[in-house]
């Protein structure tokens, strides 16, 4: 299916750690380019993360953000049990032996060590990172076949028309030869002597032969068959298309360069902007 290299897509997940969020971008470009960001956290990721990206996808210019925002630091502290189980010991030691002895549960909380911060698993939190990616990758690549199809529909419309103007200068081929013929037969009898018949036949021929465009018109077919056949592709297929349009202005050119008829010298003209209508459109496509 024919993709577009311009797409977005976004995602987050609960962790441990806090929420996770992932953003991934793309934009046109001639190569794969994957720019990455992410939090301090994850930075040991960047290979793998890397990886995933360029296993299922070949052209654009990526940006990837992940960013981790904790959650509050009061959900994520935790007594720490051991040692407040010793200071209540020892406080009821001091009790025993000071019976005005007071303990303030404010300043219990500040001594060292009797809170502690929940710490996440790093390796939970890569896992979760690595699936979330997947993730935003699957709903990444269905935003870039979505607006391919659309893509693909607009190159196939210009494809349709590209055929109609080919038939056209087809139908009309015979009759222009057969005006050019009767143009040079008329210019030939007012010449004031009479030349070898044979002769005249011969240069006519050879002069009709260099207006002919039945191979243009004949590889300009066979371009529309394959461009048709490429759209269908499930492959990226954006340089194949690319040097398609190569040979389908060529023959384009080289139409408008043997015309010697007004009609063909405007079908040859809209070729070449049909051409260009559709080079526009490939240039958006992976």
């Amino acid at each position: 299916m024919i993709r577009s290299m311009t797409a977005f897509a976004a995602g987050e997940r609960n962790t441990e750690a806090g929420v996770l969020g992932c953003e991934l971008r793309a934009v046109n470009h001639r190569f794969l380019e994957i720019g990455v960001r992410l939090p301090e956290e994850l930075r040991v990721l960047e290979p793998a993360l890397r990886e995933r990206i360029a296993a299922r996808i070949s052209r654009g210019k990526l940006d990837l953000t992940l960013r981790l925002r904790p959650t509050d630091a009061a959900e994520n502290l935790q007594l720490n049990q051991p040692l407040v189980s010793q200071l209540s010991a020892i406080a009821q030691d001091l009790d025993d032996r000071f019976p005005h002895l007071r303990t303030d549960f404010g300043q219990l909380l500040q001594l060292p060590g009797v809170l502690q911060s929940r710490s996440a698993d790093p390796e939970a939190l890569q896992a979760q990172a690595l699936a979330l990616l997947d993730t935003v990758l699957g709903e990444f690549v269905v935003s870039r076949e979505r607006e391919g199809g659309k893509l693909a529909e607009v190159i196939a419309e210009r494809v349709d028309a590209i055929a109609a103007q080919a038939a056209e200068v087809r139908a009309l081929i015979p009759l222009i030869r057969s005006g050019q013929r009767l143009k040079l037969e008329t210019r030939l009898a007012d010449l004031p002597q009479t030349a070898d018949p044979g002769r005249l036949e011969q240069e006519l021929v050879l002069w009709l032969q260099k207006l002919d465009v039945d191979e243009e018109l004949d590889r300009l077919d066979s371009h529309i068959v394959e461009i048709r056949r490429v759209l269908t592709q499930k492959e990226p297929v954006g340089r194949r298309l690319d040097f398609l349009l190569q040979e389908f202005n060529r023959e384009a050119n080289t139409l408008g360069s043997k015309s010697v008829d007004v009609r063909t010298t405007n079908a040859a003209v809209e070729l070449k902007v049909l051409i260009d209508q559709i080079r526009e459109q490939v240039q958006n496509i992976e």
